[in-house]
């Protein structure tokens, strides 16, 4: 069955709030991007590392759930972000990929690049599986 990326954006509030565009999800790979504005920069105008994590931690839960087997949910028990450059403009785009797909936990990655297809960030999550 087809995923509607919009609405797995919609469940997810502050994702919403932060401005956050998933552009595609399926199990194997979740896409997204976030535009440079004033409001989620940090001194000189270069975006939040905060707002490069919260586009990972968003594009990582999706990733996780669409690999969820049926009743099953997750939890993030944990989240590494590395950052390798600024970003003063433009957007940043995200591709989540799953890492490992098990039983209890699921670790999933993203990469974060510029505009220019550099890649500005590495999130990388760690999701335990909760069964009934």
């Amino acid at each position: 069955m087809p995923v509607d990326p919009q609405a797995l954006t919609q469940s997810m509030p502050f994702a919403v709030a932060l401005g956050v565009e998933v552009t595609a999800a399926a199990p194997e790979e979740v896409r997204g991007r976030l535009g440079w504005t004033p409001e989620r920069c940090t001194t000189g105008g270069v975006l939040h590392g905060a707002a490069l994590m919260a586009l990972g931690d968003t594009l990582d839960a999706i990733c996780a759930f669409l690999n969820l087997s049926p009743c099953a949910g997750t939890t993030t028990i944990e989240s590494k972000t590395n950052v390798f450059r600024a970003v003063w403009g433009g957007r940043v785009e995200g591709v989540t990929r799953p890492l490992h797909v098990g039983r209890r936990v699921i670790v999933v990655q993203t990469d974060v690049t510029d505009g220019d297809g550099r890649r500005v960030a590495q999130v990388t999550q760690t999701q335990a599986v909760l069964t009934p």
